[in-house]
This record gives C-alpha cells, sequence and structure tokens, in this order.
C-alpha cells in the first residue's frame, strides 16, 4: 500500500518538478512566450478556472468519501467502507479525475508552453496509469468480492454529462450510502 507520505512526495515532483522543467524548456524554445501579456492573462485566467473545478470535484468527492466511507473511529483520510454513491455510482476514481487537471492548472496559472503541453499531459498519463494499477489494486484488496462486483458494472472513468454534473454537486447531510455490491450472507 503507498503511504499517504508517498502520495504528496510524487504531487511536489509532479508540480515543482514540471515548473522547472518547464520553465527551462520555455526559456530555450519559446523565449517570446514569456514577454507576451496576452498569453499570461488567458493563460492564467484559464488556469484559475481549472484549479477552481479541481478544488470543488475534490471537496465534493471528499465529502462523499467521508460520509459515506467512514465507519466507526478510524484516522481522517481513512475509509473502511465502499463508497457507491453519488459520482462514485458512475465512475469508480472521480477524485483522481479532477486530480488529474491539478498539474495543468499550475502549468496554466504558470503560463508555461512547455508545461501546459508537453508536461501536463505527460504527468496525467503517469496519474492514468497509477490509478489503473496501484489504486484498483489498493481497492481490491481492501474491499475484495464486493470491489471487484463495483468494477464489473461501474468503469474507473465517466465523461458523460450526467456523471460529470456529480462532480460538482455537493451530497446531502444524510446520503443514501448503500450498497449494493455487498453480497448477502
Amino acid at each position: 500500500m503507498v503511504s499517504n507520505t508517498a502520495r504528496a512526495l510524487i504531487w511536489v515532483v509532479f508540480l515543482v518538478g514540471g515548473a522547472v522543467a518547464g520553465v527551462c524548456l520555455d526559456l530555450r524554445w519559446w523565449p517570446a512566450w514569456w514577454r507576451n501579456p496576452a498569453w499570461h492573462i488567458l493563460s492564467a485566467t484559464l488556469g484559475l478556472v481549472v484549479l477552481l473545478a479541481v478544488f470543488r470535484v475534490s471537496k465534493v468527492t471528499g465529502r462523499w468519501l467521508a460520509r459515506c466511507g467512514r465507519v466507526g473511529d478510524i484516522p481522517r483520510l481513512q475509509t473502511n467502507r465502499l463508497v457507491v454513491a453519488g459520482p462514485y455510482a458512475c465512475m469508480r476514481h472521480p477524485m483522481h479525475l479532477g486530480l488529474m487537471f491539478f498539474p495543468l492548472a499550475v502549468a496554466l496559472l504558470l503560463g508555461s508552453p512547455a508545461f501546459v503541453f508537453v508536461i501536463a499531459p505527460l504527468e496525467a498519463l503517469v496519474i492514468l496509469i497509477m490509478v489503473l494499477t496501484i489504486e484498483e489494486r489498493e481497492a481490491r484488496g481492501k474491499f475484495g468480492s464486493s470491489y471487484a462486483a463495483y468494477a464489473s458494472r461501474v468503469p474507473p472513468f465517466n465523461l458523460s454529462p450526467d456523471c460529470l454534473r456529480k462532480l460538482f454537486e455537493l451530497p446531502p447531510e444524510n446520503p443514501d450510502c448503500t450498497n449494493p455490491y455487498v453480497r448477502a450472507a
């Protein structure tokens, strides 16, 4: 199991490393971009919009995890129950879908074309691979046959408008957290 500390370090490497690499590549490949205020205004505006969307998706999915994924006294940021409600009803990794856009948001805020067009897409691909390998393996180990049944019916990601809309809707105070994938004994 990958620790939360290791996950945080990966994000630091992605964001700081991507920024440094992006600026270095920009100064070599596209030095004129740094003198273009229109690019920076457009880029920063788009970056702010993407960043706010990433924060909203993280807030919504985090609330669903907190309200439906925790039973008993367990450490913060941990779950012990499979969440299949809200955005988790139509995709298995809605929080990760939102977080895949975090490097792009930082790249746009920085105004680095190399980070925006080269590095951020590569980082999103790495995040996708990590989700489909590490996260999936951990979830299958943690929730067993319930997760296997859930995974057989719900895709890892779903870009349908109805499902994407759920990424931005906060859960009710007492959501229905019933899990149809738990087999009765």
